[in-house]
């Protein structure tokens, strides 16, 4: 539709305001759109899919109040014609049908940009922002209320801004995020299909190019709205200052976190340890690491403390790592034949390296026993020590059963001495 058959329908349905069915218009209507709000329900109860499925079905679910309305609003029109006056029902259908197109253009927006989780949770907010634009426009609404944002003035600095202006650099800014983001998006995915390219570096210039195209999308699209970029310098100065004194926790993770991906100190499936936490880094962001343990728990490591403290990288450059396993025998053990059960129960382990050979060296002396530990390699700590230290300590165990080797336990011997007079 035109805009001159909008603004016709807009003056038919205010003309019907005058009509004694008015009345009837807006129950036939209403009861229209609630039969599109369950029959929504309906669908929305139905089992969930997976892959396109699930795709088309949350596309369904986004249009199926307006499309069911608009059915029942064009059916209920050609029955209630000819007693009644329609010119609300004309107008309801330009309504629902924007309705429908802007939720699936969102909808559609939703999957092209990958890992915007902001947008999957703001897509109905935006969506009912612009349909209602859209519906000021169609009622004809929309002029008065530009007059309106037009009359609230203020200044920023020696400019005069109007609140429609500002608005108007919103909404563009805003389109032009998106669009930023999503080029981004496209450069990262190109990235991150780029054979030969560190891990690290992929996503250095991933971010790199996203950062930059926002600013970029903000420095074009304010001059055209007619804001003055000389204006916002106050603003930079003060966000100088906060950066300066509460933020400066931050800016430094942000630097601290580029200097890690570009200097590949940690990169992702390295086993780390970093203060009381060790763990498989599965996530690096500009502001922390993340560090997953063996028990499934997640440790946000901010990435100033990676950067100003000691990191034990057991994958850093050789996945190589010695395991020691500490064992104590008694005294009257053979000790030859301990060590060699202990290098046999090693062995007999896929995950222990065979081109170095386990050793068995004599600790010390203790009270109760001789301290032993075994020393062995494995090239897979990111695969965790506790089972195959509890494999190898019950194989030893079951050695020492076979060969008659005593593992000891703390003993004490109390002595009661008597008094010399009274002997």
């Amino acid at each position: 539709m035109n805009e001159s058959e909008l603004t016709a329908l807009w003056r038919i349905a205010l003309s019907d305001l005058s009509e004694p069915d008015l009345v009837w218009q807006l129950l036939a209507v209403g009861c229209c759109l609630l039969l599109a709000y369950l029959g929504e329900q309906l669908l929305s109860r139905r089992q969930a899919g997976a892959g396109l499925w699930e795709l088309g079905r949350g596309g369904l679910l986004r249009v199926a109040f307006p499309m069911l309305g608009l059915l029942f609003v064009t059916a209920t029109r050609s029955l209630v014609e000819p007693w009644m006056h329609i010119g609300l029902f004309s107008l309801a259908i330009p309504l629902l049908s924007s309705l429908a197109v802007i939720r699936m253009v969102f909808y559609v927006l939703r999957f092209s940009f990958v890992g915007a989780k902001w947008l999957a949770s703001s897509e109905r907010i935006f969506a009912m922002l612009v349909w209602g634009v859209v519906a000021l426009h169609i009622t004809g609404f929309l002029p008065e209320v530009i007059h309106l944002l037009e009359s609230v003035s203020f200044n920023v600095g020696v400019q005069k801004l109007t609140l429609w202006r500002v608005l108007q650099g919103l909404v563009l800014v805003m389109v032009t995020v998106l669009l930023a983001m999503w080029l981004g998006s496209v450069i990262e995915a190109r990235l991150n299909s780029t054979v030969g390219l560190d891990r690290n570096l992929r996503l250095v210039f991933g971010r790199l190019a996203k950062a930059l195209l926002l600013v970029l999308a903000v420095l074009i699209v304010l001059p055209l709205v007619g804001i003055d970029l000389t204006t916002l310098s106050v603003f930079g100065g003060a966000l100088g200052v906060g950066l300066g004194f509460g933020l400066q926790k931050i800016a430094s993770n942000y630097v601290s976190g580029f200097i890690i991906l570009l200097d590949n100190s940690i990169r992702i499936g390295n086993m780390i340890t970093v203060g009381g936490d060790r763990g498989e880094v599965i996530r690096i962001t500009t502001r922390y690491t993340v560090v997953k343990n063996r028990t499934g728990i997640e440790a946000l490591v901010p990435n100033e403390m990676l950067v100003s403290s000691v990191v034990l990288n057991e994958t850093h450059s050789d996945p190589q790592v010695r395991v020691a396993l500490p064992v104590q025998v008694s005294y009257d053990s053979d000790l030859d034949r301990a060590m060699a059960v202990m290098v046999e129960a090693a062995l007999a382990q896929p995950r222990v390296l065979k081109d170095t050979v386990p050793v068995v060296l004599l600790k010390e002396f203790a009270d109760s026993g001789i301290n032993l530990e075994m020393r062995f390699w494995v090239s897979d700590p990111e695969q965790g020590l506790g089972r195959l230290r509890s494999a190898i300590n019950l194989a030893i165990w079951r050695g020492f059963k076979l060969e008659g080797v005593s593992i000891p336990f703390p003993q004490r011997e109390v002595r009661i001495l008597k008094d010399a007079e009274n002997d």
